[in-house]
């Protein structure tokens, strides 16, 4: 497909292109439905590079210093810079979007140690799973999420 200079694009023509992107994307309803359209429209090394740019936001987020996100990385101070600047002075899309990743890594880290723990023979969770009725009482509180009541004090009479 030639390409086309944006510059050649009219305001009108370029809002309406962006705006059936932006669309097109918001439509997708799951993670499967956005990997196979971001597959099909990035090639491989267009969807590392904008990976690590949201890699280099979280770093930055996270109070990291240019020369460790560097060497981590393997990246350059100019990406760097730019990702810091687009962080400073862009419309919010990594501010708004990295804290959900954030909470999204965490859920899945709990996940994932809880299965561990679960196939962990004599552990606490191993217990409760392989002998329910010991643990009835704590398994109901879990579920309910009941806090156990507090004591309660005595009158002055």
């Amino acid at each position: 497909m030639p390409r086309k200079k944006i510059s050649a694009l009219n305001s009108k023509d370029r809002y309406r292109i962006l705006d059936e992107f932006w669309t097109m994307v918001a439509l997708l309803e799951s993670k499967e439905e956005v990997k196979h359209f971001f597959k099909d429209m990035l090639s491989v090394t267009e969807s590392i590079m904008l990976a690590r740019r949201i890699q280099i936001a979280r770093l930055l987020l996270s109070g990291w210093s240019y020369d460790r996100i560097e060497k981590r990385l393997g990246t350059s101070p100019t990406t760097i810079a730019s990702v810091h600047k687009w962080l400073q002075g862009g419309f919010g899309g990594y501010t708004e979007a990295i804290p959900k990743l954030e909470k999204e890594i965490a859920r899945r880290e709990d996940v994932q140690e809880k299965r561990m723990e679960e196939g962990v023979p004599l552990s606490k969770a191993w217990m409760r799973k392989k002998y329910p009725l010991h643990y009835l009482l704590v398994n109901m509180l879990r579920e309910e999420e009941v806090t156990p009541p507090q004591k309660l004090r005595k009158k002055d009479n």
